[in-house]
């Protein structure tokens, strides 16, 4: 597929960068021995998924893909390799990969080094071609520092030195886990945020503009949302309380398991508002899911938050018709199977329970109510009138990213609610 014109993954830009560069200096292969005889530097670019049996389950990354990987070198190599991290892994992961490479028969020496990824879905090629930082962490040997330098002269070509950043293997590995925890602990505080904005009156977007606005705190992930989702933020986290839990550090595990809980407690709160708004019922209502994709700009619907909504919606008896402008149907189905267990076979009822919609206008049109999941910016521009007058009333809206213009909704007839704004039936001093 990737030697195609119609690649395996949606990710803005990419097809124009491989255009550009396969063939030239950009090839792919299925040649694997013989790509790695060929390589000086070869990248670890495996999957590294929570372990779902044995011993840390449902916390502990699984680290197999590296190590088979780390096996594969070793067998096949000629010459002496550096070999690079770019999974996500557990702190000392490298070490496990340095011992499976160095007891070769062939007398072979490899450095290993570790360089996380920090692109981001939906803006993955501006973020490899501005960096904010490279990170690159070796053994703190002459062999091992070496290595990283001439990692680091690869990425000279188009990166600033002052932003590529050297330091030891550990520092390197848990850097990647530690940099997603934060990120999520913003988005799951300021969730916690918006629950008690819509207890007190108080307007989450507001607070997190007036929080955003000082310095030290910074205004980036803190819009409150129906929850992160994605195939980083909760594996990273949950590896990272398993290794607290390892080394003994109980507080540490419970402390980073709360931004977990809390990402749980918004999904659920989402859809608990949702039916009771709708006069606690949704059995046989038909409800409209508008975004599937965990976030704007990728097909991509891991841990997606409108996975756990439509899941509780279908408990309740509701009609979801799904429109997202990206997601593939039979992805919806794997990722719910994996993830919550939900299948055809467990769950009848299933496919005829779920409509995928390749407009938004049919998903909408009889639809008591209407839930935007992901921030698609095409959401913003729907003629909503025209929305309006085809649903059922009352109307409701569930904004679940706040992007719409709740005022304008309103005016037109909708019943909004949003996640951290105020109910105005609830509260007459707004």
């Amino acid at each position: 597929a990737w030697n195609s014109d119609n690649l395996p993954i949606y990710e803005p830009g990419l097809p124009e960068v491989v255009q550009e560069c396969r063939g030239r200096n950009l090839f792919f292969s299925t040649d694997i021995d013989a790509e790695i005889n060929k390589a000086d530097i070869i990248f670890i670019s495996v999957n590294t998924p929570t372990k779902t049996q044995g011993i840390g389950a449902g916390r502990a990354a699984n680290i197999k893909n590296c190590e088979l990987c780390a096996r594969k070198i070793a067998e096949v190599s000629t010459s002496d390799k550096i070999v690079v991290e770019k999974s996500t892994v557990p702190v000392r992961t490298a070490e496990a990969v340095s011992r499976v490479l160095k007891v070769n028969e062939k007398g072979l020496k490899f450095q290993v080094l570790s360089n996380p990824e920090f692109l981001a879905e939906g803006t993955a090629i501006d973020d490899l071609m501005k960096p904010d930082r490279v990170l690159i962490g070796g053994q703190q040997n002459p062999e091992g520092i070496a290595a990283a330098e001439k990692l680091a002269s690869v990425y000279a070509n188009w990166v600033d030195p002052e932003n590529i950043l050297t330091t030891n293997l550990w520092s390197s590995e848990l850097s990647k886990l530690v940099a997603n925890a934060f990120l999520a602990q913003r988005v799951s505080s300021i969730n916690s945020i918006s629950a008690l904005c819509e207890a007190t009156g108080a307007d989450v977007s507001e607070i997190s503009r007036a929080v955003g606005k000082d310095d030290r705190i910074g205004s980036r992930f803190l819009q409150a949302s129906v929850g992160f989702g994605g195939s980083c933020f909760q594996k990273d986290i949950l590896n990272l309380v398993y290794l607290c839990e390892t080394y003994g550090l109980d507080e540490c595990a419970a402390y980073w398991n709360q931004v977990i809980l809390m990402n749980n407690y918004q999904k659920k709160r989402f859809s608990e508002k949702m039916v009771g708004k709708m006069f606690n019922t949704a059995t046989g209502k038909k409800v409209a899911i508008l975004g599937y994709a965990f976030k704007k700009d990728t097909g991509d619907v891991r841990e997606t938050p409108s996975m756990f909504v439509v899941r509780d919606l279908l408990q309740e008896g509701a009609k979801i018709h799904v429109f997202d402008p990206q997601v593939k149907r039979e992805d919806m189905w794997i990722e719910m199977d994996y993830t919550c267990g939900v299948n055809a076979s467990n769950t009848p009822g299933l496919e005829e329970g779920v409509t995928t919609c390749t407009d938004p206008y049919e998903a909408c049109a009889g639809a008591h109510a209407m839930a935007v999941l992901t921030e698609w910016d095409e959401f913003k521009s729907y003629d909503y009138e025209k929305i309006y007058a085809s649903m059922s009333k009352p109307a409701f809206i569930f904004d679940g990213r706040n992007i719409l213009d709740h005022d304008a909704l309103r005016k037109i007839g909708f019943e909004v609610h949003a996640i951290g704004h105020p109910d105005p039936n609830e509260f007459d001093d707004l």
